[in-house]
């Protein structure tokens, strides 16, 4: 599905949420709404895409919730940094991690791609993200630490680094989409109030057996086409594995000096290029990890890891070549292994063979990934059915 200007401004607000892949092309499947909610103008789903497409909203403020229930092991999640955003380093790259579990309130502004604001809400702290024009502002009331990076191409026209902020609600909505491929059953669902607007609900379905993913539901403001909420639903049921969208919205221009930002007096000011830590916790059981012999390529430090495809859509399965070789069955013998590896380790679940051997399966409620013994890592959106046959098939 092609992807115009428009859709592109409209897709880079700053409204931080866990942004999922999926994979394939385009979607032309018609189906109309049923009732339920607001009664609107019946649309097909292919009427819907193309209006999430020619939306020109730029300027919005107001306040929105993520909620994630990813099912990460106890010490995958206090690895992420599992409670709340505020506190620790003010380097952006390093909060989005932490969104990847629990439920995180934040306020945002827009004006367009050259300005955004959200400031996330942690009890009496708080953590703000600015992007005015060339400059990217972080600060965290905890710690009074802020991080500030300038981009002189952004005047010139050239990449902005506002553009490396996380993602909005709009943006996960056009990522999903242009995932969405012939693996995709699409089709309008009930219609719905969200943050006191009228929407309509575009429901993407795999028509694949295997996936984790139920369905992905996007609510999409009736007038304007902006998508005000991304839910995405487990094939088990329960609730959902990510909830992000508006609880209060206005389409207003907010004022300029919204987007302006003075560190306050005595904040430890770090300049530089975000994403450069291994973020929050690495070092506690990462860092183990690739302390420990043969084990260097399964956490990023080897010369393989380019990975492999197999399958496709939904279903899609990555293989990466570790080069560890017999590393997790040494760490498992070895009394003297470092304590957080150990506890890594024991979080990756059960043993399991087939086709490829021995290994385990790091089991979540979205993402499964077995570990071979021979340094294969197998992971996909897939349940631990699918990816032990993916991984039996794979020669």
């Amino acid at each position: 599905m092609a992807t115009n200007s428009k859709t592109r401004k409209a897709a880079r607000y700053a409204v931080p949420v866990a942004v999922l892949g999926v994979a394939a092309a385009t979607i032309a499947i018609p189906a109309f709404a049923n009732g339920g909610g607001p009664d609107l103008p019946k649309v097909t789903a292919q009427q819907l895409v193309e209006k999430i497409a020619a939306s020109d909203v730029e300027q919005l403020s107001g306040t929105a919730k993520i909620t994630t229930d990813l099912g990460l092991p106890t010490v995958a999640s206090g690895l992420l940094g599992g409670g709340g955003v505020a506190g620790g380093s003010a380097d952006p790259q390093d909060k989005v991690a932490q969104l990847a579990n629990g439920t995180h309130t934040f306020r945002v502004a827009a004006d367009g791609e050259d300005r955004q604001k959200l400031t996330f809400l942690d009890g009496k702290d708080e953590y703000t993200l600015v992007h005015n024009g060339a400059d990217v502002w972080g600060y965290d009331s905890q710690s009074n630490e802020a991080f500030h990076e300038k981009d002189a191409d952004a005047a010139k026209g050239g990449q902005r680094k506002g553009e490396r902020l996380p993602a909005s609600p709009q943006q996960i909505a056009q990522d999903v989409l242009k995932a969405a491929g012939p693996t995709t059953d699409v089709t309008v669902g009930e219609t719905a109030q969200v943050a006191g607007r009228d929407a309509y609900q575009l429901v993407l379905k795999p028509k694949q057996s295997g996936s984790t993913i139920g369905s992905v539901q996007i609510a999409v403001d009736a007038k304007n086409g902006v998508p005000l909420r991304v839910q995405v639903l487990s094939s088990q049921g329960g609730k959902p594995i990510v909830d992000a969208g508006f609880t209060k919205v206005d389409f207003a221009k907010p004022a300029a000096d919204t987007f302006t930002f003075t560190p306050p007096k005595g904040a430890k000011v770090t300049e530089g290029a975000p994403g450069k830590g291994g973020g929050p916790g690495h070092d506690k059981g990462f860092k183990a990890l690739e302390s420990f012999p043969g084990l260097e390529g399964l956490t990023g430090g080897g010369e393989h890891g380019e990975p492999k495809v197999l399958g496709e859509g939904w279903s899609t399965v990555a293989r990466i070549d570790t080069g560890a070789g017999q590393g997790l069955k040494a760490l498992e013998s070895d009394k003297n292994a470092p304590k957080e590896a150990k506890q890594l380790l024991d979080s990756l679940g059960d043993k399991v063979k087939g086709g490829f051997g021995e290994g385990r399966i790091l089991s979540t409620r979205v993402v499964n990934a077995l570990i071979t013994d021979d340094g294969k890592v197998y992971v996909g959106a897939v349940t631990k059915d699918a990816l032990v046959k993916t991984a039996n098939a794979d020669k």
